[in-house]
């Protein structure tokens, strides 16, 4: 078909606006974003390099720095999703015959596995079953043996809904000259975190879980030590959109054009993290962890087991057993189709053996619980 003959095809022109269901979101993400945060996604885009726009980008770098709790200088959102932020960091530091340890316990530790294999990585790992964590004496046993230059953790696995601690691990990291890297996708803004504290020299993030705000704009911070590599690397990063030092350039004080930046997400990002501030970040962590055990308790009362171990479950990201006999991909269809509630499945080796439920951003909240348990009260027994 010719272009002439498309555009002049009077089917194509019936075609109906736009119509999508509302859901509520309830699964690993994204969550429904804040009404405050769609209107600002509706506000008329400026130029890239308008002085406005460029005045934004200095509150998100602020406002980030400030939910990650961190005072790193680069710290910016990476126009693209959360995977994209997420090769930016193994991008950025890791050059042919570095040697990268991963710790795997989940379905994103394979993947920084294959990203650091393509940038040309000597890639070990350390493994635990899905839904367990790594003790400070592995994490020990594991860089005495490796003597890797990067440790790549995930602090918050999306696919077991464990947290991984991380108290003591930086400390480690100094002491055998290693760079430490940490996924905080399902963390950020829901789940304490402490960057500088904890001694972590790159993370990443995303912007529709925790900051509830749609996907496309994903947090990323570098510390000095990290920067330092960066810097001394004997050839160009590989990867031209995603090279910090191009990148910073356009974020820092030199204002370089780099890429048309994704402006009415931002407009979005930095609305979702000024009404994290509002409410004060550590308030956030604790409407989680307030909604998430109310959550565990009601579960617990339907006589559902959880597949992690209290002590390390995410107040953001809840893995759910499914009891023997069911089927729970009809179940995840049933809340869908009647009652437009989305939770997920089970990923990798957990699928088909758990149901996986998101409180995250401004869909932790009380009501939203109390709708899912009613629906489920009416699935579960059919």
């Amino acid at each position: 078909m010719t272009l002439t003959s498309s555009i002049n095809n009077s089917q194509r022109l019936q075609l109906a606006p736009l119509k999508i269901p509302t859901r509520l979101l309830l699964g690993p993400g994204p969550s429904n974003a804040h009404p405050a945060v769609l209107q600002a996604m509706n506000t008329p885009p400026v130029g890239h390099l308008d002085p406005a726009f460029l005045a934004l980008m200095d509150e998100i770098q602020s406002l980030l720095r400030y939910v990650w709790q961190t005072e790193n200088p680069l710290t910016i959102a990476v126009s693209g999703t959360g995977s994209a932020a997420m090769e930016g960091t193994i991008a950025n530091v890791t050059e042919p015959g570095d040697v990268v340890l991963v710790g795997v316990s989940g379905y994103f530790g394979n993947r920084l596995v294959d990203m650091a294999g393509r940038y040309g990585a000597d890639v070990r790992t350390i493994t635990k079953p899905w839904g367990q964590v790594f003790s400070l004496t592995e994490v020990r046993t594991a860089l005495e043996t490796h003597r890797p230059a990067i440790l790549a953790l995930v602090h918050a696995e999306t696919s077991t809904g464990a947290r991984q601690p991380l108290s003591g691990v930086g400390d480690l990291c100094r002491e055998f000259d290693c760079l430490l890297l940490l996924d905080t996708v399902t963390s950020l803004g829901g789940v304490p975190i402490f960057l500088d504290e904890w001694g972590v020299d790159l993370a990443y993030s995303c912007s529709q879980k925790g900051l509830g705000c749609p996907p496309g704009a994903s947090p990323f911070t570098m510390s000095p030590r990290a920067v330092e590599k960066l810097q001394q690397r004997r050839n160009k990063v590989a990867n031209w959109y995603l090279d910090m030092t191009l990148l910073s350039k356009y974020w820092g004080k030199e204002r370089t054009y780099h890429h048309t930046a994704p402006i009415n997400l931002y407009y979005a990002l930095r609305e979702a993290l000024r009404l994290v501030a509002e409410e004060g970040v550590e308030n956030s962590w604790q409407r989680h962890q307030k909604n998430v055990e109310y959550l565990w308790q009601e579960l617990e009362d339907l006589g559902l087991s959880l597949h992690v171990q209290r002590e390390f479950r995410l107040p953001t990201l809840t893995t759910v057993c499914i009891p023997e006999g069911v089927d729970g991909k009809a179940v995840s269809r049933q809340l869908l189709n009647e009652y437009n509630i989305e939770i997920g499945g089970g990923l990798g080796e957990l699928a088909g053996k758990v149901w996986r439920v998101g409180l995250m951003g401004f869909n932790s909240r009380k009501e939203n619980v109390d709708r899912l348990l009613e629906a489920l009260r009416q699935v579960l027994p059919k």
